[in-house]
């Protein structure tokens, strides 16, 4: 039975969540089996596996680390047979909240996302896998229309280019996708382009097309999806077209979450909170345009994260606020999602990385 390791990032504040899960997941079935957890961190909201799969980094999505106005990240040894993690070290994020983090594909460097204080950090990484004190700290500045949510910047999230040359942060509260030249080894940013959205839309989570040509924002405010032209030699994005993720006539309350492209570069699937679905549409390979296949429920509440197994056979939503992860079998024609009849127990769930070990 083939098996891969998956890291689960939790919110542990606001329920009975211990911390970092970890599972194992049958590749056949989509099956995920518990086999431990770490303790000892608050929040550890969002995790990244570093590119040698020796070492994992989360994000303590917190207020104060250690008597300071900042949250944390920390740095983890991965056990290549069991998953299990060893502490090696955590360092101040540089802002309040931090609530995504990632590996840069070179594996010299982790940057961090701090949502309530508006600003992204870079930490070199050491032989070790431990984590050395800031390189960078940028304090983004602006605001937009809605007042209560978009009062200051909100760095959202941070994703790396393909190629690795660019850093893409989506701020929330300014309406724009900051895009950064990244020097991994140096661990320092330098402002490339600044690519505004929508008033109101709020930008929060960022994938790239396999095929490095197109991007996907989606918007937590506005709940809609927007395609991008990406121009990889220059670095630059142009916006193509902005789709809703919620069915004509809604009128409750909702905000959208997370957004991946299956790896088959064939759909993008974004989900929503409130709607509690998961919105599925087909990419047109020629430009990256999009359109709405359905809008699937994803049978718990407030789907905060999903996850796409790296086959793309199956569909993970992690339900924040009923405490489960409910398993789907993704149609490979379509694109559409069937339950699998897989739920599964977790507190508080936010994040999921799958990696193959050994």
């Amino acid at each position: 039975m083939a098996e891969l390791t998956a890291f689960i990032g939790t919110y542990t504040t606001r329920g009975k969540s211990q911390g970092i899960y970890i599972y194992r997941m049958d590749t056949s079935t989509g099956a995920l089996k518990p086999t431990g957890v770490q303790s000892g961190i608050d929040n550890p909201s969002f995790v990244a596996v570093h590119p040698q799969r020796r070492f994992l980094y989360s994000v303590s999505e917190v207020r104060d680390y250690r008597g300071r106005h900042s949250g944390a990240v920390a740095a983890y040894g991965i056990n290549s047979k069991t998953g299990a993690l060893t502490p090696l070290n955590r360092q101040p994020s540089q802002g309040v909240g931090p609530c995504h983090v990632n590996v840069d594909k070179t594996g010299k460097c982790v940057l961090v996302a701090n949502y309530a204080s508006g600003s992204v950090a870079v930490f070199p990484i050491k032989a070790d896998g431990s984590l050395g004190e800031a390189s960078e700290a940028i304090q983004h500045r602006g605001s937009s229309v809605v007042k209560e949510r978009q009062e200051g910047p909100h760095a959202h999230s941070v994703n790396l280019s393909p190629d690795n040359r660019f850093a893409f942060v989506a701020d929330l509260g300014m309406d724009k996708m900051m895009v950064y030249r990244l020097d991994s080894a140096a661990g320092k940013l330098a402002i490339h382009q600044e690519v505004p959205v929508k008033p109101g839309a709020g930008p929060r989570h960022f994938d790239f097309h396999p095929n490095g040509k197109y991007a996907y924002l989606i918007n937590e405010i506005g709940n809609t999806m927007t395609a991008f032209a990406y121009d990889a030699d220059a670095g630059k994005l142009t916006e193509v077209q902005t789709l809703p993720t919620l069915p004509a006539g809604f009128t409750g309350t909702s905000h959208t979450a997370d957004v991946h492209v299956h790896p088959s570069g064939i759909f993008l699937y974004g989900s929503n909170r409130g709607h509690d679905s998961i919105a599925i549409y087909r990419i047109d390979r020629r430009n990256g345009k999009l359109t709405l296949v359905g809008i699937e429920p994803t049978q718990g509440k407030t789907p905060r994260n999903f996850a796409i197994d790296p086959s793309g056979t199956f569909l993970y939503a992690e339900h924040q606020d009923s405490d489960t992860i409910v398993t789907f079998k993704i149609d490979q024609r379509t694109g559409r999602l069937t339950p699998t009849g897989q739920v599964t127990e977790v507190p508080q769930p936010v994040c999921l990385k799958f990696v193959s070990l050994g």
